[in-house]
């Protein structure tokens, strides 16, 4: 665990140790603690994860254990389990994971209470009850084919992809809940087929295992290229079954968060153009999050984004051909914001975003990101005349003690112009 520790912390992520599950109990309370890490081994797990949940309240606690192969994950209480410890960047992956959909689920929850004081029953979301689908991609091979039947033994539905080429087409075809890689002595087609699914917005958050032939050469780079799990050629079929069952299943809770989250689409609380929230319904929602936020101890950023006046965008606007782009607009923003973020349009051309457990920081660079997809967009200007795109200055805010929405969004708004 020392070793994890010095790895987490050269990434980012400032580590506590406790020794005892007193120390844990009492750490949550000194600290704002994002995450736990749990060597099982000497704790009664299934009563330490409830006692630092129960301490934690009211927020959504994640916590990680490290195990021995065959512990039932679910009776440990935790949200995920490991049988061996993580390299620091998987280690680092697997938590901005669990931390980001605690948030979402937390998230979700609020939005329904938002939406049940406005007299709205909350939309429901049509949920993927389907058996978990599983990508297996790679040459036949004797281990590649046990590995297929354990994973068909737990419920899954697998589909064998023997080239990158068919793999893709299936991705395209079809959702799955994981993807299991079989890696050739050089890793290459394996590799060719993570960086396309990485460069793909709807493929991006599929989890992918790397189930290695060769030596492994650098963990800490394969686990940077995307992968979730890297087994080495000496991992038994069925514990690597066990570790991509539990990727597709937390893959699957993650969709159905999303989907939850995006059912108001299209409802009397969304703009008709945009299809973004209303902008009294953010309000109104902004200022339960706020509640929320420092009740559990964690920040709150909103960021506020305006279209830039232009000559090509003032013709635009003439010709009512600004107005036709703003349905597209809005789409790109509710597609590239995460989950259990709350995109609004505020104004005619001007929109927001309210960032849960989110720093300023972090919050002004999903912002920016955010203007510069859309702003490398050309959207048609009519016959005769050139497309033309939108540029966005951008104002971002955190919460600050005692400080309430409406100030918090007005120093957003105030922001713009230092932007």
């Amino acid at each position: 665990m020392d070793s994890l520790c010095v790895g987490l912390d050269s990434r980012g992520w400032s580590t506590i140790t406790a020794r005892s599950a007193d120390g844990a109990v009492a750490a949550l309370g000194d600290f704002r603690v994002e995450a736990v890490i749990i060597d099982a081994a000497g704790f009664d797990l299934r009563a330490l994860c409830g006692a630092l949940r129960i301490a934690d309240r009211p927020r959504r606690l994640p916590i990680l254990a490290l195990c021995a192969p065959g512990v039932d994950s679910v009776a440990t209480g935790a949200d995920f389990v490991m049988t061996t410890t993580p390299h620091p960047v998987q280690a680092a992956n697997r938590l901005e994971q669990m931390v980001r959909a605690a948030v979402a689920e937390d998230e979700a929850e609020l939005r329904r209470d938002t939406f049940r004081l406005r007299g709205i029953e909350p939309p429901v979301a049509a949920l993927d009850r389907t058996p978990l689908r599983i990508l297996a991609a790679g040459a036949a091979d004797r281990r590649f084919l046990a590995l297929s039947n354990a994973l068909t033994g737990r419920g899954c539905e697998v589909v064998a992809a023997p080239t990158p080429y068919t793999a893709f087409d299936y991705l395209h075809e079809q959702p799955f809940d994981a993807a299991v890689l079989w890696g050739a002595d050089d890793h290459a087609p394996a590799l060719s087929i993570a960086a396309g699914m990485k460069r793909n917005t709807r493929l991006y958050h599929i989890p992918i295992a790397l189930y290695l032939r060769g030596e492994p050469g650098d963990l800490g780079e394969l686990y940077g290229r995307g992968f979730a799990e890297v087994a080495p050629r000496d991992t038994s079929e069925l514990e690597l079954a066990d570790r991509v069952h539990t990727l597709a299943i937390w893959h699957r809770r993650l969709q159905d968060v999303r989907a939850t989250l995006d059912a108001a689409e299209g409802t009397e609380l969304t703009d008709g153009t945009t299809g973004l929230f209303k902008r009294d319904v953010f309000a109104g929602h902004l200022a339960r999050l706020s509640d929320a936020m420092q009740a559990r101890r964690q920040p709150l950023s909103v960021c506020v984004l305006r279209i830039v006046e232009t000559e090509a965008l003032t013709q635009a606007r003439e010709g009512g051909w600004l107005e036709k782009a703003l349905p597209q607009i809005g789409a790109m923003v509710s597609r590239l914001v995460r989950a259990e973020d709350m995109p609004a349009r505020l104004g005619a051309e001007v929109f927001a975003l309210a960032l849960p457990a989110t720093i300023a920081a972090e919050a002004r660079v999903a912002a920016q990101r955010i203007a510069a997809v859309i702003g490398c967009t050309a959207f048609d200007a009519g016959a005769d005349r050139s497309p033309f795109v939108t540029e966005f200055t951008v104002g971002c805010a955190q919460m600050q003690d005692g400080e309430g929405p409406a100030a918090l969004l007005e120093r957003a708004s105030a922001d713009l112009d230092r932007g």
